[in-house]
């Protein structure tokens, strides 16, 4: 989520500590939404959901699949409100996704694509596909087709191939288990990003990890989703021009992230939001976050722009000193005109998304049956844990960015 503006002497290491700052507060001030059964255990460890509220952040270079969770360009697929993009996960991936399809003693390739999908005129739902081959079916049962998705290829989301089984494919189209050879599931939606889904996926995971009493779960699974929750907050994580590359306003991803709230966030920021709430509805209410913030996206770009055209130049970029070296950023008078612009867009964003952290931990622990947190007070570290730790940080001193880097560097 916040992360600081390019530098042209600042390593990226030294850049991205810089830039936790917005993540690590936000985390923190969720602990205070929380009711007194549950803040016990998490202000005994604060520090631990604050300091690891960036380990998404350093896992981007640990692994190639930690960038989409970041972030979800919904304008790449239309307009708003994005009719276009099914909310439920399975849905996504089957309507964007494709089968490539061998068939047995054959060199070709059947490829199947999911044109749309519709509601038959007899009350059933059903997949419209789009094929290239004339015997196979051009409608099939969308619920047949989403259990063949969530059976044979979800399970392989990380995998570097999805191959689904040919006996279990030939199945799905009426056909012999002998039919295919081979088979692969081509993903064409992720690249775009996932955050609302995978966001629903976590509060499972959370809610599952309340039920067991597994402090070390809950404590990580809080700081992280907090971090994704951030994210869902922040306009330019919503869209295809996530860093001002389209519209020449290339850096202004950190800019409003990372240097406006360093800036001003503690200076002026009303931290106090209330109670945390209960999610009646996660997928809605993750969603809403992040269509939320798209609809300021066209503010944040224009007034942006606006300003960058009436402000000489030379009162735009200042040189500073930041762990010993100097780095060009946005200067404080540009970037306090472009905040007061904004009126208030940026706290409004962070109070928002500490609400909506507080109201994610306290929902899990209901939906888990509100155990009694007490017990779990003096939870140390296990060695795993320990080591597991040491390897992120050495991956994110040393590595390189893995995916899209959707920071805004």
């Amino acid at each position: 989520m916040f992360t600081l503006l390019s530098a042209f002497t600042l390593s990226d290491t030294a850049m991205e500590e810089w830039g936790f700052f917005g993540h690590r507060r936000i985390n923190r001030m969720a602990v205070f939404t929380l009711p007194p059964e549950m803040m016990p255990f998490f202000r005994h460890h604060i520090e631990y959901v604050t300091d690891h509220a960036v380990d998404p952040d350093k896992r981007r270079y640990a692994t190639k699949h930690e960038a989409v969770r970041h972030y979800i360009d919904i304008d790449h697929w239309g307009v708003h409100p994005f009719p276009e993009v099914p909310r439920n996960w399975t849905e996504a991936l089957l309507r964007y996704g494709e089968l490539r399809m061998i068939k047995a003693g054959s060199t070709d390739t059947l490829v199947v694509e999911v044109a749309s999908i519709l509601r038959a005129n007899n009350g059933r739902d059903t997949a419209l596909l789009k094929v290239n081959h004339p015997d196979l079916p051009l409608y099939l049962s969308l619920k047949d087709y989403k259990t063949y998705w969530q059976e044979e290829i979800q399970p392989q989301y990380y995998e570097d191939e999805w191959l689904p089984s040919p006996a279990a494919t030939a199945a799905l189209f009426g056909w012999p288990a002998e039919t295919f050879s081979r088979v692969e599931a081509i993903d064409h939606f992720s690249e775009y990003g996932i955050v609302p889904y995978h966001l629903e996926a976590t509060q499972r995971q959370l809610t599952r990890a309340f039920e067991r009493g597994d402090a070390r779960s809950i404590l990580r699974i809080c700081s992280e989703i907090g971090h994704y929750i951030g994210d869902a907050h922040v306009p330019l994580h919503t869209t295809e021009n996530y860093n001002g590359e389209m519209t020449n306003q290339v850096g202004i991803h950190a800019f409003w992230e990372s240097r406006l709230p360093e800036l001003f966030a503690d200076k002026g920021y009303d931290y106090f939001v209330g109670k945390a709430e209960y999610i009646r509805d996660k997928n809605d209410y993750f969603w809403t976050a992040v269509l939320d913030s798209h609809k300021l996206l066209d503010s944040v770009l224009l007034i942006e722009k606006r300003l960058s055209q009436t402000i000489p130049p030379d009162q735009q970029f200042c040189f500073e000193e930041r762990l010993g070296r100097s780095i060009r950023t946005q200067c404080e008078d540009y970037a306090k005109v472009y905040e007061q612009a904004m009126d208030g867009m940026v706290e409004t964003r962070m109070q928002d998304a500490i609400l909506a952290i507080g109201s994610s931990w306290f929902t899990a622990w209901v939906d888990a049956g509100q155990p009694d947190l007490n017990a779990l007070l003096d939870t140390q570290a296990t060695e795993d844990e320990l080591r597991e730790q040491k390897e992120l940080e050495q991956e994110f001193q040393q590595g390189e960015s893995k995916g899209r880097d959707h920071s805004g560097k």
